[in-house]
């Protein structure tokens, strides 16, 4: 819980820093850029909604393995029905996933 509570911190820090109102001059003429605080909230919630997907995934598939392993171990005559399944299921979680970080990089752009 303690390193939960300093990401977050650390990630509103970041927002505060990165996020508010600049204008920068661009070189040779007298446009400027400027990024507002809902771009910065956009960023920063797609890469969370990345993030989290990412980490779903580790453990889906870590759960799927553990699992995998120890039915194996049970009934070790079905070995390479288990093993198949545990492939299915883990490239399932892996698609999901996917979509996930997709969708979370399309919220940046």
């Amino acid at each position: 819980m303690k390193h939960f509570l300093i990401l977050i911190g650390t990630t509103f820090a970041a927002l505060l820093f990165f996020g508010g109102d600049t204008a920068m001059a661009a070189e040779g003429d007298a446009a400027t850029n400027v990024v507002s605080i809902g771009q910065g909230l956009k960023g920063i919630g797609g890469g969370i909604a990345a993030a989290f997907a990412a980490v779903g995934a580790g453990i889906g598939i870590g759960r799927i393995g553990g699992s995998g392993v120890e039915s194996i171990a049970r009934q070790p005559e079905l070995a390479g029905t288990i093993s198949t399944q545990m492939i299915i299921f883990a490239a399932l979680v892996e698609g999901v996933a996917l979509f996930a970080v997709v969708v979370g990089l399309l919220a940046i752009l």
